[in-house]
Protein backbone atom coordinates (compact mmCIF):
# COMPACT_ATOMS: atom_id res chain seq x y z
CA UNK A 1 0.00 0.00 0.00
CA UNK A 2 1.16 3.81 -1.25
CA UNK A 3 1.96 6.16 1.98
CA UNK A 4 -0.58 8.21 0.19
CA UNK A 5 -3.54 5.28 0.69
CA UNK A 6 -2.63 4.93 4.08
CA UNK A 7 -2.43 8.76 5.07
CA UNK A 8 -6.24 8.74 3.12
CA UNK A 9 -7.65 6.39 4.94
CA UNK A 10 -6.05 7.06 8.43
CA UNK A 11 -7.26 10.50 7.60
CA UNK A 12 -10.88 9.13 7.60
CA UNK A 13 -10.92 8.10 11.19
CA UNK A 14 -10.66 11.86 12.48
CA UNK A 15 -13.22 12.77 10.42
CA UNK A 16 -16.10 10.07 11.09
CA UNK A 17 -16.96 11.48 14.33
CA UNK A 18 -18.19 15.29 14.24
CA UNK A 19 -16.09 17.59 16.68
CA UNK A 20 -19.54 17.31 19.06
CA UNK A 21 -19.36 14.00 19.47
CA UNK A 22 -15.92 13.44 20.44
CA UNK A 23 -16.23 12.54 24.28
CA UNK A 24 -12.68 13.75 25.04
CA UNK A 25 -12.89 17.22 23.30
CA UNK A 26 -15.61 18.12 25.60
CA UNK A 27 -14.45 16.31 28.64
CA UNK A 28 -10.69 16.66 29.23
CA UNK A 29 -11.04 15.12 32.89
CA UNK A 30 -12.24 11.82 31.04
CA UNK A 31 -9.08 12.64 28.35
CA UNK A 32 -6.68 12.76 31.16
CA UNK A 33 -8.18 9.62 32.92
CA UNK A 34 -7.69 7.12 29.49
CA UNK A 35 -4.41 9.02 29.11
CA UNK A 36 -3.34 7.77 32.69
CA UNK A 37 -5.56 4.43 32.61
CA UNK A 38 -3.67 3.96 28.74
CA UNK A 39 0.11 4.67 29.93
CA UNK A 40 -0.52 2.49 33.25
CA UNK A 41 -1.33 -0.74 30.86
CA UNK A 42 2.55 -0.56 29.57
CA UNK A 43 5.39 -2.28 31.54
CA UNK A 44 7.79 0.49 32.36
CA UNK A 45 10.22 -0.53 30.58
CA UNK A 46 8.20 0.04 27.55
CA UNK A 47 7.34 3.67 29.27
CA UNK A 48 9.64 5.52 26.36
CA UNK A 49 9.34 9.39 28.46
CA UNK A 50 9.82 7.70 31.72
CA UNK A 51 12.97 6.20 30.13
CA UNK A 52 14.35 9.17 28.69
CA UNK A 53 13.94 12.78 30.05
CA UNK A 54 15.03 14.60 27.44
CA UNK A 55 12.57 12.79 24.86
CA UNK A 56 9.51 13.81 27.48
CA UNK A 57 10.86 16.89 27.36
CA UNK A 58 11.45 18.12 24.07
CA UNK A 59 7.63 16.25 23.30
CA UNK A 60 6.07 19.16 26.13
CA UNK A 61 7.89 21.83 24.23
CA UNK A 62 6.54 20.82 20.84
CA UNK A 63 2.92 20.51 22.14
CA UNK A 64 3.24 23.58 24.20
CA UNK A 65 4.40 25.52 20.79
CA UNK A 66 1.25 24.07 18.87
CA UNK A 67 -1.10 25.23 21.69
CA UNK A 68 0.32 28.37 21.68
CA UNK A 69 0.25 28.93 17.91
CA UNK A 70 -3.22 28.49 17.98
CA UNK A 71 -4.18 30.41 20.34
CA UNK A 72 -2.44 32.82 18.74
CA UNK A 73 -4.23 31.98 15.65
CA UNK A 74 -7.70 32.24 17.07
CA UNK A 75 -6.76 36.01 18.59
CA UNK A 76 -5.56 37.04 15.60
CA UNK A 77 -8.79 35.60 14.15
CA UNK A 78 -10.64 37.91 16.53
CA UNK A 79 -8.90 40.59 16.46
CA UNK A 80 -10.13 40.79 12.90
CA UNK A 81 -13.94 39.75 13.35
CA UNK A 82 -12.95 36.56 11.25
CA UNK A 83 -14.22 34.32 14.66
Amino acid sequence: MTPERRKEIASRGGKSVSPSNRAFARNPELATEAGRKGGQNLAPEARAYSKDRDLASAAGKKGGAISGAKRHEAAVAAARGEG
